[in-house]
């Protein structure tokens, strides 16, 4: 059963807050007032549908929480707010919003927001893919974004592998494009399973929760999206992941070729590795289980390497 929203005092500041940020201009008004206009330099795509935002936000949401305000209590950390169309949502769902924005042009336009936010809303204006995120986001944090299609990848792959283990997030939901998504959620031997698969499946359980159109943005891209989210595996802290990365690395950087070629950019010694971790060496990349991806990791570590 879903825990109650809380009542009392805390029921009537969130009715507050919502009564509030339904009163702000549309987001088109907001955009057309200030010229601001998506850059593609930045990956920008806005998304003004609230079904959908909302449908996003609530996707975001932890075991327990309540249905009415899926958010309640929790940090929530957004990369790319854009003009704050999902931002608004998290907002209504009960949380607390940490905005991370490259494009200055923003803090204008989120202005109002965060003062209807009365105190929910910190933004700041800074490059996500070199951000301190320790320093940002409180542990236990949850991440949810519409992140810039040109970013995407380098963020999460940061997320997954750099600092300690289980991260400083709690959750991710995050939209992407689909072709990302298939190969975030990849199985071995289908033809988008790659190195970030690994990496995500190593780390979390991942889930495709569901497609959007293009039409749905402004302006529409040329290709869908899709929302997914990522729960972290504790007991992947025993993974050493920088070995991880670089074995991924070599093995997916000449996918094509037999594991006893490819790893040569990776050890001298490449066959005398996967013996040792019970591989045959005409094995191709994407043949190989995350288990089998592991102990190669685990082997390549216990050299001395892959720090």
């Amino acid at each position: 059963m879903d825990a109650p929203t809380g009542g009392g005092e805390d029921d009537a500041a969130l009715a507050a807050l919502r009564q509030r940020i339904d009163a702000l201009p549309p987001l088109r008004e907001i955009l057309a007032a200030e010229g601001m206009t998506a850059k593609k330099s930045l990956g920008q795509h806005f998304l003004f549908d609230f079904n959908l935002t909302d449908k996003i936000a609530r996707t975001a949401r932890m075991p327990g929480a309540p249905t009415d305000a899926p958010l309640a209590g929790q940090t929530v950390v957004e990369v790319g707010p854009g003009p704050g169309g999902l931002t608004r949502s998290l907002l209504k769902a009960g949380a607390h919003v940490i905005a991370v924005e490259k494009d200055a042009r923003a803090a204008t336009i989120l202005a109002p927001l965060e003062d209807a936010a009365a105190g929910r809303l910190t933004v700041h204006i800074t490059d996500a893919l070199t951000a301190d995120w320790t320093a940002i986001a409180p542990e236990g944090a949850i991440i949810c974004s519409n992140l810039p299609y040109n970013v995407a990848t380098p963020l999460l792959v940061g997320w997954l592998t750099k600092g300690s283990w289980p991260s400083w997030w709690a959750n991710a939901t995050i939209m992407v494009q689909r072709e990302v998504a298939n190969r975030i959620t990849a199985a071995p031997t289908s033809e988008a399973y790659g190195r970030l698969g690994v990496l995500a499946g190593v780390r979390a359980h991942t889930e495709s929760v569901f497609d959007i159109a293009p039409s749905a943005f402004v302006p529409p891209p040329k290709v869908w999206s899709s929302v997914v989210r990522l729960d972290p595996k504790p007991d992947a802290a025993r993974v050493p992941i920088g070995a991880l990365s670089q074995v991924t690395a070599a093995a997916f950087g000449q996918r094509r070729k037999m594991l006893r070629s490819s790893l040569k950019a990776l050890t001298k010694t490449p066959e005398a590795l996967l013996s040792a971790a019970d591989i045959a060496p005409t094995e191709r990349a994407e043949q190989l289980s995350l288990d089998a991806f592991v102990r190669l990791a685990e082997i390549y570590a216990s050299e001395g390497r892959g720090q």
